[in-house]
């Protein structure tokens, strides 16, 4: 089993090509790796409740962790409780954690 993480950084609702990152997720995912997405910047918009994006809830059920920078939460109003269900603040020393457990990165 491979650790992986990935980085997203963009807003699906302004950049498409997020749909083949979700993509990639559920395919590690599936195959027994174990998968870590952490939304920064732009990334957390769909991870308000109510955003409109059901992707995001699909893969926490399918056992990825989802995690939201809380600096980026924080600049853009969006508080811890407004998440959608399976996604958690975190601040961005997850990273640097999983960075130096030697896990795969990918930055979206």
């Amino acid at each position: 089993m491979t650790d992986y993480l990935l980085i997203e950084s963009r807003d699906p609702f302004e950049f498409r090509d997020t749909v083949f990152c979700a993509y990639l997720v559920r395919r590690l995912a599936d195959t027994g790796n174990r998968v870590t997405i952490f939304l920064v910047q732009n990334g957390v918009l769909p991870a308000r409740a109510g955003a409109g994006s059901a992707v995001l809830p699909l893969l926490a059920q399918a056992g990825v962790e989802i995690f939201a920078d809380d600096f980026s939460l924080r600049e853009r109003g969006i508080s811890s409780e407004r998440l959608q269900p399976g996604i958690k603040p975190c601040a961005i020393d997850l990273v640097i954690d999983r960075l130096a457990a030697g896990a795969k990165v990918i930055w979206h």
